[in-house]
């Protein structure tokens, strides 16, 4: 590699220009000298991607490339569009395992180093920072660091040498990361796991600080034991990077929400009260660990969990996308969004979910106001009457309901009375037009920034579901949604415990027990749900529905044999 000028140097050249100076050679010496403190590298890259099931996709089966998992291979231009959509660094992670040779030397592919070494490149062309890192490698065989202390330690050290080595002439825009999502298997609890993950992060931050050029100063970023942010991970982390005394060291969590709320179990449906005062704690405590004492911080992944927009109801994610944003920007934390191919498509070169990244990119420089439900129910065949939804203003003002192109008109469309909003029935009878069932039609409640929030209003009738008869395979329950759309499913015993695989709830797991098809008019119950209740005991089901309304239904299991009735 043809080593670039830093685009960081280049602007402090251009800040000593405007200085008066002896010579124009004295001003070239001290921006070649100048860096950034690790505060403001940090600050400077945000807002973050991930480059997720590409370099990591190598770990998995020998001689699986970066398109294991779907992706197409990284090409010259692919990082510039990143870069156009708004994003200032991208993290790289990288695994590199399947690709290393044996003891002694574990020596890495040449042909995967020169890989991994073009892409930083490209990145880095494409005037991106970079983070660059050791990922599943974690789960493969650093998790044996327990019981296989001494080879795991060589294999570790022998890779992070090799990649300090390469990339030891790069600029400051590209930093390391330790590791990611470490865990141990074979200890003997916490107070030992995190006496690894010190050893692992003290080792790797000798090996580069001595690796020369300009590894010396460049920024090392340093997880807590599995990347979370309990306090008591943070707590460790912090201690081990007071001990190592370097001003050029970021500590690194991963956020994907409250579990619960995350896959929808346990009753948590929507993005409530309790679920955001979790968020904000979280920000605050890697504020008040980290950087309220001059450690930057970077979260390195952010999103739901997979499968979130089947498990999640939309409006209720995108809450959870806007204000993950806007505590980013209040609290000063970096965030790099995790994207395996989900949210970007890289063969197209778009986003699968517009509207989703246009919350996201949106909270980078304002709030969006939102509201209680982006769902307004309206019974297709009774009288219609007026609908209210509750707005969340977020610091907005209230600015007009649009239909279409049209402009509404208060009164007679809506009344707005402190932050209820009213629909009036006349309204939405006329966007309705003959209300069949399962009728959908959208207005915009638009306010002073941000992004607008869609009301979806949909005329529908009670659901109907019938008695099925399966196997532990799987139940097919006939459904007639009627247009109402299927929010959780309670599942208890005569004793009202809870039945099913997470039988600490009685609300069981979205989409991996019971989910609907909308389209074929079914909800099913799966293997997972129907393997882990119990033989012979009926389980009293409560089906809840967005629109309020609720179903009952009674399941039995007698060996294999699975009966649903009313």
């Amino acid at each position: 590699m043809i080593r670039r000028t830093s685009k960081l140097l280049v602007a402090t050249s251009l800040a000593l220009a405007m200085v008066a100076l002896p010579t124009t050679a004295q001003a070239q010496e001290e921006a070649d000298t100048a860096q950034l403190s690790a505060q403001d590298l940090v600050a400077a890259m945000q807002p973050g991607w991930n480059l997720g099931n590409t370099l990591d996709a190598m770990c998995c089966s020998e001689g699986a490339d970066e398109t294991a998992w779907g992706n197409p291979r990284v090409d010259s231009t692919f990082f510039t569009d990143i870069k156009a959509e708004g994003f200032e660094s991208v993290r790289i992670p990288v695994s590199w395992g399947n690709h290393t040779g044996p003891a002694p030397d574990y020596t890495i592919d040449p042909a995967v180093m020169a890989r991994v070494q073009e892409i930083v490149d490209m990145a880095l062309d494409a005037d991106l920072y970079v983070m660059i890192n050791i990922h599943h490698d974690s789960w493969q065989w650093v998790k044996d660091m327990p019981t296989r202390h001494d080879e795991v330690m060589a294999q570790y050290n022998s890779t992070w040498t090799q990649i300090a080595s390469t990339f030891r002439d790069y600029p400051q825009e590209l930093m390391f990361e330790s590791i990611n999502e470490q865990g141990f298997e074979g200890s003997s609890g916490t107070e030992e796991d995190h006496r690894h993950m010190a050893e692992l992060n003290s080792s790797f931050f000798d090996i580069v600080r001595t690796s020369g050029g300009d590894n010396t100063d460049r920024l090392l970023v340093l997880p807590t034991l599995h990347t979370g942010a309990d306090p008591v991970h943070m707590d460790a982390l912090a201690a081990e990077i007071e001990a190592l005394d370097d001003p050029m060291l970021a500590a690194t969590t991963h956020n994907y929400s409250f579990w619960p709320f995350s896959v929808n179990v346990a009753g948590y449906t929507t993005y409530n009260e309790e679920v955001q005062t979790m968020l904000v704690e979280n920000f605050q405590s890697q504020v008040d660990t980290f950087v309220s004492k001059g450690v930057p911080v970077i979260i390195g992944e952010y999103s739901l969990l997979d499968n979130y927009d089947n498990k999640v109801e939309r409006g209720e994610y995108l809450k959870f996308f806007e204000h993950f944003g806007y505590l980013a920007r209040t609290t000063g934390i970096t965030t790099m969004w995790w994207d395996n191919g989900t949210h970007f498509d890289r063969y197209k070169r778009e986003w699968r979910d517009q509207e989703q990244f246009d919350y996201i990119s949106t909270a980078w420089t304002t709030r969006s106001a939102t509201a209680s439900s982006d769902l307004v129910f309206v019974d297709a065949s009774d009288k219609v009457t007026d609908k209210s939804v509750t707005l969340n203003l977020n610091g907005l003002e209230f600015k007009d309901l649009r239909f279409g192109n049209s402009t509404l008109k208060p009164g007679p469309d809506y009344t707005l009375e402190g932050t209820t909003l009213t629909l009036k029935a006349k309204l939405l009878k006329r966007i309705l037009g003959d209300r069949g069932v399962g009728t959908t039609s959208q207005l915009n409640v638009r306010f002073s920034d941000g992004m607008p929030w869609k009301l979806n209003v949909i005329s529908s009738e009670d659901p109907v579901i019938e008695g099925a008869t399966g196997t532990t395979d799987s139940v097919l329950i006939p459904a007639a949604f009627n247009g109402d759309r299927l929010a959780t499913m309670e599942s208890v015993y005569a004793d009202g415990s809870g039945a099913g695989y997470h039988s600490w709830t009685a609300f069981p797991e979205f989409w991996d027990d019971f989910k609907p098809d909308y389209e074929n008019g079914t909800i099913e119950l799966t293997k997972r749900y129907l393997n882990s209740i119990t033989d012979g005991s009926p389980v009293s089901l409560t089906f809840h529905f967005w629109s309020g309304k609720t179903l009952q239904y009674t399941v039995t299991r007698d060996g294999s044999t699975v009966t649903g009735v009313l």
